[in-house]
């Protein structure tokens, strides 16, 4: 596939391309490039993509946009020169968009967009060709990088938008121009940045503002924020669709079984009556689907594949992805949320825990690392989750790092598992404890490191068979 012919690159960017060359990707890690990718040499204050040009044309990429000619560049070597490559990238991006007839779709809030995005793909995937967004590539090079990735082809594309401060998510909207805006849920993340959780709703809502004409709206009715972000909806002339369980709700949950591993649904989604199943454990989970679908009423999509997508989904690694660990005496699980948390993805992920059906002398253990950018709150939000993991039945609460000591300090010593500042020191902890039975949730926030604790759960595996080889002989 044709994605970026030099002349094409050279024009969206205003650079020169020293030879000719065809591009059939974009990337800026020269350490995944993929043979026919465009390298871009970012340049931030820990590092220098002009650095790594040389690698990445050894790995096979078809030519490097750069701001300077590399140290080791070789007259050979295939560049796109640019003015500065943050710039060349945005406006490669934007070039993309302009060349399409995809449908887009943007996905914002608090909490869930990834797992909405991926939906949306399988969801959308089922009536013409789809791209998304990788990963959680939602900033300001996630977004831009996304949409120079796109197909010229694609029918449909799904795009995160994300933001830490106000004002981040207003250009990368206008640069997506999406149809159809989805955010989520409005909850107090990033508090450290905003002065209120209403100032995160105003933030949320720069998507609106980003929308095509005749775009939609697509809100959660059940949110604290509903009427705020309708309001600001109304402002920018977006109609609005909502999704929930409220009765008002356009896109209705009626009925739901949540299930240890997955959920069933009965929903009426734009007066159209559809039962689905869920692929995903958590309520959060049966929410967000609900905006998926919302979203493909509103493209015209097919609806009934579409929900029958919803079957497939994989809440992939550190969100939400279960493990099955065998021990000599019987396997234990792990809830891997180790990518991110806020205090309402903490709710969320521990009602998961409660659900989960433990084996024989199995326990409910929450191993929970810091929530970060919560601000003047986080000593409170974080104590606040004492109450919720005794409402739930969490029998042991393990946790890492500075500010959720004030959990551990708010837990009755029934439920305290053990503090420790970083997660190796908790996951040496664990591996002492846990026994056949168990089923271990692991969340925190992703700079707190959480996912070393699900490595060291399943490097349990091994070391069971290892012992189990060696007792063979």
């Amino acid at each position: 596939m044709t994605l970026w012919a030099a002349s094409e690159a050279a024009a969206a960017t205003a650079g020169r391309a020293t030879h000719p060359f065809v591009a059939s990707g974009v990337s800026i890690d020269s350490r995944s490039v993929a043979a026919g990718d465009l390298f871009v040499a970012l340049t931030g204050p820990k590092f220098d993509g002009h650095d790594f040009v040389a690698a990445a044309v050894r790995s096979g990429a078809a030519a490097a946009m750069v701001s300077r000619r590399p140290a080791d560049a070789t007259d050979a070597t295939p560049l796109l020169v640019v003015g500065d490559t943050m710039r060349a990238l945005y406006d490669l991006g934007a070039a993309a968009r302009v060349r399409t007839q995809a449908r887009v779709i943007g996905v914002t809030g608090s909490a869930g967009k990834t797992g909405t995005k991926e939906a949306l793909k399988l969801a959308l995937s089922e009536s013409g060709p789809t791209h998304a967004s990788t990963a959680s590539f939602n900033n300001h090079w996630g977004v831009p990088l996304s949409l120079a990735r796109m197909p010229p082809g694609s029918e449909y594309a799904v795009l995160e938008i994300g933001m830490n401060h106000a004002g981040e998510i207003r250009s990368l909207a206008k640069l997506a121009r999406p149809r159809v805006a989805i955010i989520t849920t409005v909850e107090a993340a990033h508090l450290e940045f905003f002065p209120s959780v209403e100032a995160i709703a105003d933030a949320k809502a720069e998507i609106l503002e980003g929308l095509e004409p005749g775009g939609v709206a697509i809100l959660n009715r059940d949110n604290k924020y509903f009427g705020r972000l309708a309001a600001a909806a109304r402002l920018q002339g977006v109609a609005v669709l909502s999704f929930g369980e409220s009765p008002e709700a356009d896109a209705r949950m009626q009925r739901v079984a949540l299930l240890d591993n997955c959920s069933t649904v009965s929903a009426d989604v734009g007066g159209e009556a559809v039962t689905y199943k869920v692929g995903a454990p958590g309520r959060h989970w049966v929410l967000n689907t609900l905006a998926v679908l919302a979203a493909v009423h509103v493209l015209g999509a097919d609806l009934g594949l579409a929900a029958l997508a919803m079957a497939r989904i994989d809440p992939g690694p550190g969100r939400g992805r279960r493990l099955r660990i065998p021990l000599a005496g019987g396997p234990f699980e792990v809830i891997d949320e180790s990518y991110n948390a806020n205090p309402a993805s903490m709710r969320a992920a521990l009602e998961v825990l409660g659900r989960a059906q433990v084996k024989g002398r199995g326990r409910r253990i929450a191993v929970l690392g810091d929530m970060r950018e919560l601000g003047a709150r986080s000593g409170s939000l974080h104590a606040d989750l004492a109450r919720v993991a005794e409402e739930i039945g969490v029998d042991l609460v393990y946790t890492v790092g500075e500010d959720i000591e004030e959990l551990d300090a708010a837990l009755p010593p029934a439920r305290r598992g053990g503090h420790a500042a970083v997660p190796s020191e908790v996951a040496a902890l664990l591996t002492e404890v846990v026994r056949p039975g168990d089923v271990v949730l692991v969340k925190g926030s992703q700079a707190t490191g959480m996912a070393a604790v699900t490595r060291a759960l399943s490097a349990l595996a091994i070391a069971n068979g290892d012992r189990q080889g060696r007792g063979a002989h």
